[in-house]
C-alpha cells in the first residue's frame, strides 16, 4: 500500500480539522440547506404573492399610461386609493409588474421632455425575453439619450435595440433613428449602412418606402468627405 493509500486510510486523529470543527461544519451545512429553502420560498411564494398584489394594484395606473399628457401624473402619482407607477416600481421591485412600471414610466418621462429621469427609470428595467418589450427599452433610452445630444450613447443603444429581435416592426424603426444620430456625429459610412440595411433586410417594413432618400443623402456625404 502506498503512502498516500495509508493516509486515505488512516482513522482521523483526534485534534484533526475535521475532528475540532466538525459543529462548524454542520452548522455550515445546516445553514446552506436553510438558505436554499429560504430562497425558493422567496421566489416560488414571497415574489409570487408580491407579483399578485403588484398587478392587482397597477391596472388603474396602467389606465393612464397611453392618456392624455394632461393624465401622466395620475399614471405616476396615482389616484385615489391606487399607487401610481413610481410607487409600484419600488414597493414591488424584483416583480414583473415593478419592471413594466420602469417601462411605462421611461415612457411617459420621454412624453413629458424629463429625459434624464427617462434614463434613470428605464435603466432599470430587467430583459424579459420578450420580443416586444425588451427592443422597446433599449430604444427609449436611445430615444432619451438622443434628446440629451448624447449621439454616441444614443446609437449604442439603438443598435441594440434593432437587433434585440429583427423582426419588420422594430428593428427598422431603430435603424433609421441609429442612422439619424450616426448623420449627427458625421458618421456618414455607418449611416449608409444602417439604412442600406432596412432596404436590403426589411424591404416590406414601413420605413423601407422611404429609404432610398435617406441613403442617397448619406452616400453623397460620404463621397463629399472622401475628397
Amino acid at each position: 500500500m502506498s503512502t498516500t493509500e495509508k493516509e486515505i486510510n488512516q482513522p482521523v486523529r483526534k485534534g484533526s480539522f475535521l475532528e475540532e470543527n466538525s459543529k462548524s461544519l454542520l452548522f455550515i451545512a445546516g445553514a446552506i440547506v436553510v438558505l436554499i429553502g429560504v430562497y425558493f420560498w422567496y421566489q416560488n411564494v414571497y415574489l409570487d404573492n408580491r407579483a399578485k398584489e403588484a398587478s392587482a394594484k397597477m391596472y388603474k395606473a396602467e389606465q393612464y399610461v397611453g392618456a392624455a399628457d394632461s393624465l401622466a401624473n395620475k399614471a405616476i402619482n396615482g389616484e385615489g386609493g391606487y399607487p401610481g407607477l413610481e410607487k409600484i416600481a419600488d414597493e414591488y421591485a424584483n416583480t414583473k409588474s415593478a419592471n413594466l412600471a420602469n417601462l411605462y414610466l421611461g415612457g411617459i418621462y420621454l412624453r413629458k421632455g424629463d429625459y434624464k429621469k427617462a434614463t434613470e427609470v428605464l435603466g432599470k428595467y430587467a430583459e424579459t425575453g420578450s420580443a416586444v418589450a425588451d427592443p422597446l427599452a433599449l430604444g427609449l433610452l436611445g430615444d432619451a439619450y438622443s434628446e440629451l445630444k448624447d449621439f454616441k450613447q444614443a446609437a449604442t443603444y439603438y443598435k441594440k435595440a434593432a437587433d434585440k429581435a429583427s423582426n419588420k416592426f422594430t428593428s427598422p424603426m431603430f435603424l433609421k433613428k441609429l442612422g439619424l444620430v450616426y448623420e449627427a456625429q458625421k458618421e456618414f459610412k455607418n449611416a449608409q449602412e444602417a439604412y442600406t440595411k432596412i432596404k436590403t433586410q426589411y424591404p416590406e417594413s414601413q420605413e423601407a418606402t422611404m429609404i432610398d432618400e435617406y441613403i442617397e443623402r448619406a452616400s453623397a456625404q460620404v463621397k463629399e468627405y472622401c475628397f
